[in-house]
Order: structure tokens, then C-alpha cells, then sequence
């Protein structure tokens, strides 16, 4: 059971989280007329009084980008600054998750966007590890990503996450942890909430943003710091043999992090993992604001 943070955003205020409630008969629960986003924070290990939140720009970025397929015209910079609003009013005291959220809060059946009204709010939740920093186990799902021509996939919508969830449970109850989902062209897409990476002879390869993935920040990140450390990053689409073969696999997102993949199927992967441990590391570090080459991407907020 997760514990969630004390206050959320709701209706344009700040109320404790068990009063922050919707209708059941929510437009968005009915359609997944949604769009969400996810960010950690962390207390500052070298200042408990100060909060680090991990790129805040970009997230807040592409969740207003994601508002616009919802016709929903919601700034980026107003969402940072109910964000950071947000994160004093609960003064978190251990690593924790924010989940902004925007949906169609109407009441109504019709499905529509236009003529509508939307709402915006955000809540928090403890969150350590999301999922084993040891490595954990996929098998390829039985279930298709969407296509962008029929889905709008450069968002975080609500409604693409029934595939997630299918992925999720149905990796689970067939004994593993997590599932791996391909593309309608039957290359490697993602998996239920995390962007995939494979290293071969060296390199650092990941499906392109062609491939119907989710631009993810976290993946973003990831192939920033391995250029700065001289590692050869290739986007390309990745066939389904190359995972049983790589020299290394990994997940990672916003709860996952950097998440090894220890067997895929019935193939087992080898546990030395040098390129993965190395930016696990670096992306620790970074996200601790100790290291001064990438102090923009941290946001500090003093809770004094």
C-alpha cells in the first residue's frame, strides 16, 4: 500500500488528499479523456530543508503538450508553479512521486473534447523503488503498442494505458515481471511504462521515436549522458532477436529509473552490466544534484 502525500491540488486549491474526490460519473473515468504526468523528488541529501525535483521543466512541458490533444489549454509554466507550490504545502521527508493530472470533468456520455469542461490536478505518493534495482524478468506480451495514426502517442493519454495494463497483469500471471510490447510492424516498442535499451559490441541502441514509443524523459536523459561519456548511441528500430542476444538490456522511466532486465523469456541475460551500472550511476548523481555539469536539469526548492 503506497502512502500518499498529505495535500493535493484540486478545484484550484490545495485540500487534504481523501477529500480530493470526482463523480463517478466523470466524463474522463468513462472515456480515458485523461492526461497525466509523473516526475520524483527527493529530499537534498546534503540539505534535508531543500527538495530536488528531476527535470521539472520538461515535465511540465509535455504534459502541456499532452493537454493540447485534449483541446485543453493548460501553460507549462502554470503547472510548474502549482508543482512547486504543491511540493511546500506537503514538505515531503522521503523520495516521493508527483502525479499531475488533466482530465474532462464533465459530467456526460457523449465522447467529445469540444464543448467540455477540463480540470487540473496533482497529487503525491511515496515512492521508493518502483521495481527491483537487481533486475527483473519480460516476456513479450502478446499485445500490439498502438499506432500513432490511430492513437495520439506523443502524449501521456489516459486511454493508451488499457494496452499497458493487458501487458502488465498478463507478463505477471505468466510468472514474470514485466512485459515487453511490439510495434505493428513487429519491432521492439516499449515496455508497460518504460522505454527499453539494449547495448551490442559496446553500443547504446533504443527504438527511434518512429517506433511508436513514448518520448520519455527519463530516455532522453539517458541518451544525453551517454554521448557526454563518449558511449555511441544509435535510435533504430531493435528486432525481437537482438534482446535475446544483447550484452545488456535495460527499462527505464520516471518510477523505474534504470531498471536491468536479468531474462527475457526463457533466455537468460548475463549479470555483468558495465554500460547499464555506469549511467545508473550517473543518473544518480545527477538526480542528487552532485554532479555540476548537469545542475540545470535539477530544481531546488528550500522548504524554510
Amino acid at each position: 500500500m503506497l502512502n500518499s502525500l498529505p495535500f493535493a491540488y484540486f478545484q484550484n486549491k490545495f485540500v487534504p488528499f481523501a477529500e480530493a474526490n470526482i463523480s463517478i460519473a466523470t466524463h474522463a473515468l468513462h472515456y480515458g479523456t485523461g492526461a497525466f504526468g509523473g516526475l520524483r523528488g527527493i529530499p537534498d541529501p546534503q540539505n534535508p530543508q531543500q527538495i530536488l525535483l528531476f527535470r521539472l521543466d520538461r515535465h511540465c512541458q509535455r504534459l502541456s503538450q499532452s493537454a493540447k490533444f485534449l483541446r485543453y489549454d493548460l501553460p507549462a509554466d502554470k503547472i510548474e508553479n502549482t508543482i512547486v507550490d504543491f511540493v511546500r504545502v506537503n514538505k515531503p521527508s522521503t523520495s516521493f512521486y508527483i502525479r499531475p493530472f488533466i482530465y474532462t470533468s464533465d459530467i456526460g456520455i457523449a465522447p467529445r473534447l469540444h464543448n467540455i469542461e477540463k480540470q487540473f490536478f496533482v497529487y503525491g505518493l511515496e515512492l521508493g523503488d518502483y521495481m527491483s534495482p537487481e533486475g527483473v524478468s519480460c516476456r513479450i506480451s502478446s499485445w500490439y503498442r498502438q499506432e500513432d495514426r490511430s492513437f495520439p502517442l506523443k502524449g501521456k493519454i489516459t486511454g493508451a494505458y488499457i494496452t499497458s495494463s493487458l501487458a502488465k497483469t498478463e507478463a505477471v500471471e505468466s510468472g514474470f515481471d514485466e512485459g515487453i510490447l511490439m510495434n505493428s510492424q513487429g519491432k521492439v516498442c516499449e515496455a508497460s511504462g518504460m522505454n527499453i535499451f539494449i547495448v551490442r559490441n559496446g553500443q547504446l541502441i533504443t527504438p527511434g521515436v518512429e517506433q511508436d514509443i513514448l518520448e520519455g524523459i527519463t530516455r532522453d536523459s539517458i541518451l544525453t549522458i551517454a554521448q557526454d561519456m563518449g558511449i555511441k548511441t544509435i535510435e533504430r528500430p531493435v528486432d525481437k532477436s537482438e534482446l535475446l542476444i544483447a550484452d545488456e538490456v535495460f527499462l527505464s522511466g520516471t518510477a523505474a529509473k534504470i531498471t536491468p532486465v536479468k531474462r527475457i523469456e526463457n533466455y537468460e541475460l548475463s549479470t555483468t552490466r558495465p554500460i547499464t551500472e555506469k549511467l545508473r550511476e550517473k543518473l544518480t548523481a545527477i538526480t542528487e544534484n552532485r554532479d555540476d555539469n548537469y545542475r540545470e536539469w535539477v530544481y531546488t526548492i528550500p522548504l524554510e
